[in-house]
């Protein structure tokens, strides 16, 4: 149940109309890092979680709505950058005031420009945000990441907070409305404190690595294949041991002899891997149960029900 209050979450301002600044902001309204995008990934990913991880549930859904708050936000923003210009598209007068707001015929022809690269702002839309990014290609599904695995989930969404919070940043370098700087900057903000909660829900999950179930094959998993000619450059992620398996990182300095000695590495061995294949095989089907029996366990097959509704004060209380 969604419950729309008129007040924006944070108190948009702009000190005056910025066309061009608009059709940027676009990027965060309708674009594939946008708050769109993350609305709908969140809620999306939520349902999945509604009975086997409820906690998780009420993270994402509350973080999704928040993120329909946010869209809001970046609506009303760019609505009141476009100020003025709505109005005088539909004047049918020969000299409008929009002229004026263009100053002169320089800045007509921009517009014009403008208008040829993405039409669908400046010609379609009549001076409102539309559901575009800033070239004026559409919102799609395919930008929404959900696998049903929450591991990967919660993954997908720290790397879209952290595209959302760059975006902003760029942002910002192309406005001087301090207002506008302002806003940009709450909801920058925002991405950093999903981030963190995000990443503080992955970490109950244990245990997380690798994303999904199975655990990977402990030939291949320290190996690292220097598949460029020139100098070779060494660090934590070719030299000493791996960040969540502890294994120690078998430098492959010849890949086309490795794979010739090795058979095409179906002869290959573990190597700096205290994991067998036998060990990984058992952990694969443990670990599979056990999720299998969360989901299991919170799951009716007969009789469903998504939600129980309960008096409490005089109001009524989804319980789950």
């Amino acid at each position: 149940m969604f419950h729309h209050v008129k007040e924006l979450q944070f108190n948009a301002r702009v000190s005056r109309p910025d066309p061009k600044f608009a059709r940027l902001l676009l990027e965060q309204f309708g674009g594939s890092n946008g708050e769109l995008k993350a609305a709908m990934q969140y809620f999306v990913q939520a349902f999945s979680c509604r009975y086997p991880y409820p906690d998780k549930y009420d993270l994402l859904m509350d973080i999704a709505t928040e993120e329909f708050s946010h869209l809001e936000i970046v609506g009303a923003t760019i609505q009141m950058l476009l100020s003025g210009v709505n109005g005088e598209l539909k004047d049918t007068a020969d000299e409008s005031e929009i002229m004026k707001l263009l100053d002169g015929k320089a800045a007509k022809e921009e517009f014009i420009h403008e208008a040829i690269v993405n039409p669908h702002f400046g010609v379609l839309s009549g001076g409102g945000p539309m559901l575009t990014d800033s070239n004026g290609i559409p919102w799609t599904a395919a930008y929404v990441n959900a696998n049903g695995d929450l591991t990967v989930d919660l993954r997908s969404n720290i790397a879209a907070e952290s595209r959302a919070k760059i975006v902003y940043e760029y942002l910002m370098k192309f406005t001087d409305d301090e207002a506008v700087k302002e806003t940009l900057r709450f909801l920058m903000t925002r991405e950093v404190a999903h981030y963190q909660m995000f990443e503080a829900a992955l970490a109950t999950i244990q245990p997380n690595f690798p994303p999904g179930v199975l655990q990977g094959d402990p030939r291949f998993s320290n190996l690292y294949f220097n598949m460029s000619s020139g100098a070779d450059a060494r660090g934590p992620w070719n030299d000493g041991t791996s960040t969540q398996l502890g294994e120690a990182w078998q430098f492959i300095e010849d890949p086309l002899q490795h794979v010739l000695d090795t058979n095409g590495l179906s002869e290959a061995s573990p190597t700096g891997a205290s994991r067998t294949p036998q060990e990984v095989s058992q952990l694969n089907a443990q670990l599979g149960r056990q999720r299998s029996e969360e989901i299991a366990a919170a799951t009716s097959e007969i009789d469903m029900q998504w939600s129980t509704y309960t008096k409490s004060g005089g109001k009524i209380e989804d319980e789950y």
